[in-house]
């Protein structure tokens, strides 16, 4: 396979790393870069969503402790099946949701406007978040989350099928609406992406198989690679920053890719649809 092919694949597993767990839209970045890349097709599409599975594999090994306790601890303890249960019940929104609008959304949404709409959007509401009076604040914890509140976040991560939005920001910042801290947000969001980004890797690839041969492993081995180290050490690194910080830097931020969003579809730079 062409060396340059390989180090495009790596380029998109590191744009796929660093921006998936974060709030600001990893589909917005992957656009971006695989335009810029020359990187377009269905093929590609279904690359980038397959090299999410090695984003979630370093959220794995990140929180590797806290798995497998839980997975012990399930026959005889009932915080162990209700965290379990938790994640279940979050996750099965966007299954119905995306099952049921998948494809209108792919249709009609993956376009410059609604992509850099959404992301000044979101920029705005993290703002509003981040204002929040102290008060508003009663879990703490993960283990402390009820069915209920699962399913609300649950609910609140379907918002991230519109393309722009974020997976990331739309739990981690809709949990810290719905009474969440910023801790408890930002694990439950790496908890449930788990099955909702394995899910949607083997889901993509199974209906896509027709499009892979035996010729393509190499280049999406790079971006799986790629896409696990670059997220080891954002996960790492965020957890390690929402102790002391706030996520205000990224809504500015999101706003001002939203413009640049803008900037390149109407210069033309960018490809968003074949």
């Amino acid at each position: 396979m062409d060396i340059v092919l390989l180090v495009k694949a790596a380029v998109m597993g590191i744009v796929e790393g660093l921006t998936e767990f974060l709030p600001i839209s990893s589909t917005g970045h992957l656009i971006l870069a695989g335009s810029l890349l020359g990187l377009n097709g269905d093929k590609f599409k279904v690359f980038e969503i397959a090299i999410q599975t090695g984003a979630i594999f370093a959220v794995i090994l990140v929180y590797w402790q806290k798995i497998h306790s839980t997975v012990v601890a399930l026959p005889r303890q009932p915080k162990a099946r209700r965290f379990v249960l938790n994640v279940l019940i979050g996750f099965l929104p966007a299954v119905v949701l995306g099952l049921v609008f998948g494809k209108l959304i792919k249709a009609h949404l993956f376009t410059p406007l609604v992509v850099a709409s959404t992301f000044i959007i979101g920029g705005f509401i993290i703002l509003w978040a981040e204002k929040r009076p102290p008060g508003s604040v009663h879990i703490e914890n993960v283990d402390d989350m009820t069915p209920w509140d699962a399913l609300k976040v649950g609910l609140v991560q379907c918002f991230a099928m519109i393309p722009g939005t974020s997976r990331s920001g739309a739990t981690i910042i809709g949990g810290m609406l719905l009474g969440l801290s910023r801790k408890a947000a930002t694990d439950f969001s790496f908890f449930l992406a788990i099955p909702t980004l394995i899910g949607a890797g083997v889901y993509s690839l199974y209906k896509e198989r027709a499009l892979m041969s035996t010729a393509d492993i190499p280049l999406f081995a790079v971006g799986l690679v790629f896409s696990f180290a670059s997220a080891w050490l954002c996960v790492r690194w965020l957890l390690k920053y929402i102790s002391t910080h706030d996520f205000i830097p990224f809504a500015w931020y999101r706003i001002a890719f939203g413009i640049v969003v803008l900037a390149t579809a109407w210069s033309g730079a960018v490809v968003w649809a074949d």
